[in-house]
């Protein structure tokens, strides 16, 4: 399988294996129709090994099983996802690839497998998800990575997670971010585990939202104190005191000449994909209103002059169609004019109806090139979404040259 891909099941007991050439610790969420847990029983993990339906089980080596029981699922649950974190404090998942293999649990037949694809600075995934789509049951390739952890997940899913308490000896000390590779505490009222996860999270972000910002790579912040200034890689989770804040964004783009008194024309873009990465739309200058209106272009700006934003695209979000789960903004130079001639470009994320800046990435460098991609909007699986700065330039003088390579950026 492929990311987003999705196969129907053809066993009601299915178990999903994950391995990988390390240990692995694997868990299995219960997700009601709002994409959250409905309570931390619906956490299925080595400390608390069963719920409705959904069962875990360790492996002698390498991963452990969820095996779902599709028959025996409750009514208000909508999907099972299936995750996986590193055993070892502070590893990633660079250079490992783990595999979710999906059999029949009766007999034993594989009916899927999937290997997430180009892991990197990832701690923890979603691999897989369970889910009823029309009165049957499906099952779809996932590959989400977070870079804080399983506590990531947690915390995106709904599931309240115990801190581990400070040593007696170093009562100073702050609470640190959850620990990346380190086990998911015990829902509240759950037996603690064995033993404590490590007291360190050399691979957890600090979360500030103005410079400096955490190295690229390193993590996700979010809108909790004001206004985020985004670095090359890095990204912002559009979420406040942990809900979305958000229902309609405004991403303003601005360029300025490099040579007084040259005028330079620069076309602002949106594509929207799928989550098989297949191009659904794209808004631009000669197309200003796509999906029904979700998404609406400002009108092409032929000069770059002026104070603001050149061009701006507006996406209400909660309009996108479920099968937009990505946005790649782009600009490009028709007239063949490279983007070494070009100043001060940035781009900013707004909330549409206050007009508040919230998110801002400036390119810190430019390249002789005709494209850029300046940044993404990906929807999570649990329904937030998350912008990253991309600043990635490309040979391209139209939007329709930068399909495929915004496509390979998600």
């Amino acid at each position: 399988m492929t990311p987003g891909s999705n196969l129907p099941l053809s066993a009601v007991r299915v178990a999903v294996d994950v391995t990988a050439p390390v240990r692995l610790d694997v868990s299995g969420l219960l997700l009601a129709a709002d994409g959250k847990v409905r309570s931390d029983d619906d956490f299925v993990f080595y400390n608390q090994p069963s719920a409705p339906g959904v069962t875990h089980s360790a492996a002698a080596a390498g991963g452990d099983t969820i095996t779902v029981d599709t028959a025996a699922v409750p009514e208000g649950i909508d999907k099972i996802v299936v995750t996986a974190s590193l055993d070892t404090p502070g590893a990633t998942f660079a250079g490992t690839e783990p595999t979710g293999t999906v059999r029949n649990a009766d007999d034993g037949s594989v009916l899927a497998s999937f290997t997430p694809p180009r892991l990197g600075t990832e701690t923890a995934l979603v691999v897989v998800e369970i889910y009823r789509r029309g009165g049957a049951w499906k099952v779809r390739a996932v590959g989400q990575g977070y870079a804080n952890g399983l506590a990531g997940i947690a915390t995106d899913f709904g599931v309240s997670v115990e801190e581990p308490a400070a040593p007696a000896a170093a009562p100073q000390t702050p609470p640190a971010p959850p620990a990346p590779a380190a086990p998911w505490g015990p829902p509240t009222g759950a037996p603690a585990p064995a033993a404590p996860p490590p007291a360190a999270a050399p691979a957890a972000p600090a979360p500030a939202p103005a410079p400096p910002a955490p190295a690229p790579g390193s993590g996700k912040v979010n809108l909790d104190k004001g206004r985020v200034s985004l670095q090359k890689n890095q990204t912002v989770s559009l979420v406040k005191g942990g809900r979305p804040v958000l229902s309609s964004v405004r991403m303003g783009l601005g360029w300025e000449p490099a040579f007084q008194g040259r005028s330079i024309d620069l076309d602002a873009s949106v594509i929207a994909y799928g989550p098989d990465r297949k191009k659904v739309d794209n808004c631009f200058f000669g197309k200003l209103m796509i999906l029904g209106g979700a998404i609406q272009h400002s009108g092409d700006n032929l000069t770059g002059e002026g104070a603001g934003d050149d061009e701006a695209i507006t996406v209400h979000l909660g309009g996108l169609p479920p099968e937009v789960t990505g946005l790649v903004f782009v600009v490009n130079s028709f007239s063949g004019q490279k983007f070494s001639d070009v100043a001060k470009a940035y781009c900013r994320l707004l909330d549409a109806q206050s007009g508040e800046e919230l998110v801002r990435f400036d390119l810190t460098h430019a390249e002789p090139r005709t494209g850029v991609m300046m940044a993404k909007l990906i929807r999570q699986f649990s329904g937030e979404w998350e912008m990253t700065a991309l600043g990635e330039f490309v040979d391209a003088r139209t939007v329709r040259g930068m399909t495929k390579p915004a496509a390979q950026a998600l």
